[in-house]
């Protein structure tokens, strides 16, 4: 049986030798080269298309989902298929992003001649500035590594890392220089829980209608009672003869109204409702009324119109169901 203090002492050395391929990264980062590749993209009108062949084809992938949800419309071709039809994708006003640690990727350098007989323009990421592939493109961004993590110096390890990292950077450099925000990313990720939490506002979960808690100021804590009863969100909102909001009746509430031994049946509801009561605009954010029930430390929120009509209530069940907790 293998040490088990020696599997770790090996799994160490694999941390330590990528962690000094991404300090080596910085030099290929602060290059010329790498900045021109930034605003070759951004000038770009159509798509950058990334391609590469087994390890550098799996980075790839990864690097144009990036892109693509950060603001730069990007997908991945495998060079194979792209020599047997799929560079029919392929439009005037794209970029090819290349990817190969040694640069000498024959399914690529196939397709060299059709992107430049297209006029499509290519950016090469190799750890090789001398191989074909990057003499052959019209700007290189270099991955080189010391060695790789492999011991054998086989295994695509430390310089698939690289890549990841080189691809990242371009993607993030490219989301600032564009103003790239959470609302846009959100927009490209609308399944997600970031895109629940970024899109979803309060009118798209609030009771309404008919199924909003409402009684008037001038009956009694029962009646109050049948209303969140019938509702169902342990609450009810109380309005005037004016139909404005004046307070808020909760489960929280007829605890403590029970504890005092009120009479629930003679007492009127606006003699024991928390006034100056917590409430929320349809048009915020879903997640901003998720914080503000747990800065106010409450399970429940009336929705108001701008007069401070009632016209919708949410409580913290509605935010789980909605996915935003």
């Amino acid at each position: 049986m293998t040490d088990a203090s020696q599997l770790r002492q090996w799994g160490r050395k694999v941390i330590d030798i990528e962690k000094q391929a991404l300090d080596h990264l910085y030099q290929f980062v602060d290059s010329t080269e790498f900045a021109q590749a930034c605003q070759m993209i951004l000038d770009c009108s159509g798509k950058v298309i990334v391609m590469g062949m087994g390890k550098s084809g799996h980075i790839g992938n990864k690097i144009s989902a990036t892109l693509s949800s950060t603001g730069t419309p990007a997908f991945f071709v495998h060079p194979g298929e792209a020599s047997h039809g799929d560079l029919g994708v392929l439009s005037p006003n794209d970029i090819v992003l290349t990817i190969s640690n040694s640069g000498e990727s024959h399914e690529i350098l196939t397709l060299m001649p059709v992107l430049k007989r297209q006029g499509i323009p290519v950016i090469a990421m190799t750890g090789n500035p001398e191989s074909t592939m990057a003499k052959h493109s019209q700007l290189h961004l270099c991955i080189h590594v010391e060695e790789e993590a492999c011991p054998l110096g086989l295994a695509p390890t430390s310089s698939t890392t690289a890549t990841l990292v080189m691809g990242d950077a371009l993607a993030i450099a490219l989301l600032q220089a564009k103003g790239f925000t959470k609302d846009d990313f959100a927009m490209s990720h609308p399944g997600g829980a970031l895109g629940r939490k970024l899109l979803l506002k309060v009118s798209d979960i609030m009771h309404k209608g008919d199924d909003t808690p409402i009684v008037r100021d001038n009956i009694t804590i029962t009646e109050a009672l049948y209303e969140i009863s019938r509702k169902g969100l342990g609450m009810t909102a109380i309005v005037d003869a004016n139909n404005l909001l004046v307070g808020i009746f909760t489960d929280g509430d007829l605890r403590r109204v029970i504890d005092a031994e009120v009479n629930l049946r003679q007492t009127c509801i606006a003699d024991v409702m928390t006034r100056k009561c917590t409430a929320v605009s349809e048009n915020i954010l879903a997640a901003e009324a998720l914080k503000i029930m747990d800065d106010r430390n409450i399970n429940g929120l009336i929705v108001v119109d701008k007069q401070q009509h009632p016209i919708g209530a949410l409580n913290m069940l509605d935010l789980v169901n909605a996915g935003v907790m």
